[in-house]
């Protein structure tokens, strides 16, 4: 039990690194912005007081260390998902990692964002309050493709 739940964590924090691999190439390539993980460290910061939602995050009181707060809400956030990849997959997909229920449950993370931090942010559900939020939305969603890749590249290494 406890070696599948340090593989599970262990695939989280892999899938997250390589869907910020491919953010920072994105940015490198002049395709995207850098990522700022800043104002999700405010709307975590915020969370103790009870607010989930937002009408701008900016617009919330700032603290020291929201920046590295987002970073580790991040990639704690993609611990848990590895986490929870058996649960979906099943314990032996661990010992046998196969692409489509990776895929699959990387695509299926895209709603936390869409529906929970994006309108804690005041985005708007799946980005609706951005300038452009078909783009917004095509590039959570590739991202998210690019983590269930990074869970079943993960396990597949772990395997």
């Amino acid at each position: 039990m406890s070696e599948a739940l340090l593989r599970g964590a262990l695939i989280g924090i892999g899938a997250t690194a390589l869907m910020d691999l491919w953010g920072l190439l994105l940015a490198r390539l002049g395709l995207a912005g850098a990522a700022n993980w800043a104002p999700v460290g405010r709307w975590f910061w915020h969370l103790k007081t009870g607010r989930v939602f937002h009408d701008d995050i900016a617009a919330a009181a700032p603290f020291a260390g929201e920046n590295a707060l987002g970073w580790i809400g991040h990639y704690a956030i993609g611990l848990i998902y590895g986490l929870m990849l058996p649960v979906f997959a099943g314990r032996d997909w661990l010992a046998a990692p196969t692409l489509m229920p990776a895929l699959v449950w990387g695509i299926v993370t895209v709603a936390a964002g869409w529906f929970l931090l994006q309108p804690g942010l005041g985005l708007g559900m799946a980005a609706s309050k951005t300038p452009q939020p078909g783009k917004v939305r095509l590039s959570n969603l590739a991202a998210h493709v690019v983590f269930g890749l990074g869970l079943w590249l993960t396990a597949l290494a772990l395997a």
